[in-house]
């Protein structure tokens, strides 16, 4: 199967790309953004503070993706992703949850790449429910390996909790 949901860090894995739930500075903070940064090394921070600003202190809008070099990490490279903060419901946080996913394989294949790890987008400090964030990020990212099969996805959970939702959330897909 081309998705396989496991509890693991994903800082650890071995892939093309890890997918960041960055917030829209790309400087770093806390949860998945925070441990990637300390294990991608200070070159990360001088790579993301080196990306064009859209707005001021914005260097990636909700739901869109940028890339850069993974660094000390033992993936290649790092997409980062800003996940939508949940208000509830009612402010297009689905549609931005799934771009971001969209968006995060769309760079993967231009870069002709074919492995890469996501993280729970938006299910920590932004709130997002995880049963509903599990079943978007499932649903879109089966719906983009129809362009390409061959792509392997992880979802790295962290915790044994987590990884049941997002298992039920792909058996339900």
């Amino acid at each position: 199967m081309p998705i396989t949901v496991m509890q693991v860090d994903i800082t650890e894995q071995h892939v093309d790309a890890i997918v960041n739930a960055a917030n829209p500075s790309l400087l770093g903070g806390g949860g998945v953004d925070g441990a990637i940064h300390r294990a991608a090394g200070p070159a990360l921070l001088a790579a993301c503070r080196a990306l064009s600003q859209s707005s001021p202190h914005v260097r990636c809008p909700t739901g869109e993706a940028r890339i850069t070099e993974g660094f000390a990490l033992p993936a290649r490279y790092v997409i980062h992703t800003v996940g939508p903060i949940w208000q509830g419901g009612q402010h297009d946080e689905a549609q931005l949850l799934e771009r971001c996913h969209r968006e995060s394989m769309r760079l993967l294949r231009a870069h002709g790449l074919r492995t890469i790890a996501f993280p729970a987008i938006s299910c920590g400090v932004y709130g997002y429910p995880v049963e509903r964030a599990a079943h978007i990020a499932m649903k879109t990212l089966r719906d983009e390996l129809m362009h390409d099969p061959s792509i392997e996805v992880r979802m790295c959970c962290f915790s044994d909790t987590l990884r049941a939702v997002f298992e039920n959330a792909l058996n339900a897909a």
